[in-house]
């Protein structure tokens, strides 16, 4: 048999020294050979340090010294928006330098990757910010006047003053177009995302190809659909309902695209339990598939309608274009906002832009209000449904005994004397 080695005295009097002499600023592990290895001790990757604020504040100065020095003696690059990808590039590569000489790899690529995706966001919303202040800044001088709120503009001319003339036919058209184009496009996408995920098959696959190529249809292609078949086949006056049927050809693929996303998140479970309790796959679909994919049913249905009520060509082709108040979507032209901000802007009188500014403010603000409108609709669960009614019912019974103390208050009262008897 082969004799074991055993280790030398001197090197267990060298393991048994540094056994007694373990640093205190990491936390160690022995290692089987007697050596200590170091423990970094555990690093938080969220939050925002003094540290890091200091890195991007001296990567940021850094980098726009650098911009400096190679678009004006190195590089010949002009423009601002040429100095800026220089600098961002440049701002991105010395804050990983910095990072890098006291973090790790996977430290030092979490936060270049949260720079740039913070960087990104603050941009779009940036982009956002300055759409919203510019067009209330150049729609400034026509927002303050009732008349514009109140009157159309079918007494008032392009050398008018803002005193005169007014959207309200365009804020009224727009309002019917797009309850009209939602009339026929909710009922409709939601039915053929239901089938699209209950009913699988070769032709569901075939509709989820075909709504998938319609989601990047042209907008004019469906202005041109609609005027083809229902005004030149089907006789179909332009009028707003020729208009509302443009626009969901527009909404419908956006709709049901986005609806089918939803219905496929619904667990598969719920499902299963429904239907093992008896229900049918109907009844399973009403009443368990639509509550629990309420919110992102909302979310579709306001997808679709920012998509129908900013479209101005096919309104343009289908409805036609009017001065005049008409509240009548089956006859004579009706106006839309989108397609009066394009009559307007197109003007070069002063008072013609400043109009259609304000009418690109006035669409915004009612995208806004039923954005707010269908994110409160969509956010009433049915419990929170059944706390609302709760707390109205509460309301309405200390209402009613409110008014009964009052009442029994007010009424007088009858004082009945009773005579007394002398015997």
């Amino acid at each position: 048999m082969a004799e074991t080695k055993k280790a030398p005295a001197s090197t267990n009097a060298l393991v048994g020294v540094s056994r007694k002499k373990r640093p205190s600023s990491k936390k160690t592990t022995v290692h089987p050979r007697g050596e200590f290895v170091g423990i970094e001790t555990k690093r938080t990757l969220g939050g925002i340090r003094v540290g890091d604020l200091l890195s991007i504040l001296g990567a940021a100065v850094a980098a726009f010294a650098l911009a400096i020095v190679l678009t004006t003696q190195v590089a010949p690059i002009t423009g601002q928006l040429a100095f800026f990808i220089v600098w961002y590039i440049l701002f991105v590569g010395l804050y990983a330098l910095l990072v890098s000489i006291d973090d790790t790899k996977t430290f030092v690529v979490d936060r270049v990757i949260s720079v740039v995706v913070t960087s990104v966001a603050t941009l779009l919303f940036s982009v956002l910010i300055f759409v919203i202040v510019f067009v209330i800044g150049r729609g400034a001088e026509a927002l303050p006047f009732a008349n514009f709120y109140l009157q159309d503009m079918q007494e008032a001319g392009p050398l008018d003053p803002l005193t005169k003339g007014g959207v309200v036919h365009a804020i009224a058209g727009s309002l019917i177009q797009i309850s009209i184009a939602l009339a026929i496009t909710i009922p409709l996408g939601l039915a053929a995302a239901v089938y699209l995920n209950e009913i699988p098959g070769r032709f569901s696959r075939f509709v989820r190809t075909i709504v998938e190529a319609m989601t990047a249809l042209p907008s004019i292609v469906a202005g041109l659909f609609i005027f083809a078949t229902a005004i030149l086949m089907f006789g179909v006056p332009k009028s707003g309902f020729a208009a509302s049927l443009a626009i969901s050809v527009m909404m419908l693929p956006i709709m049901i695209r986005s609806a089918d996303v939803v219905l496929r998140l619904v667990p598969q479970t719920l499902k299963e339990a429904s239907i093992g309790l008896g229900a049918s796959q109907w009844k399973t679909v009403w009443n368990v598939v639509l509550p629990t994919s309420r919110s992102g049913l909302t979310t579709s249905i306001i997808l679709a309608t920012a998509r129908g009520i900013g479209e101005t060509s096919p309104v343009l082709l289908t409805s036609g274009f009017t001065a005049a108040l008409n509240v009548n979507p089956l006859a004579d032209p009706m106006v839309s906002l989108p397609l009066a901000i394009f009559q307007f802007v197109k003007s070069p009188e002063p008072t013609m832009i400043a109009r259609g500014f304000g009418t690109a403010a006035v669409l915004m603000v009612l995208v806004l209000t039923l954005f707010v409108i269908a994110r409160w609709v969509g956010g009433m669960t049915p419990e929170k449904s059944a706390r609302a009614r709760t707390r109205r019912a509460a309301m309405i019974s200390n209402v009613v005994t409110l008014f009964k103390s009052l009442s029994a208050l007010l009424t007088p009262r009858r004082v009945v004397i009773r005579s007394k008897d002398h015997s």
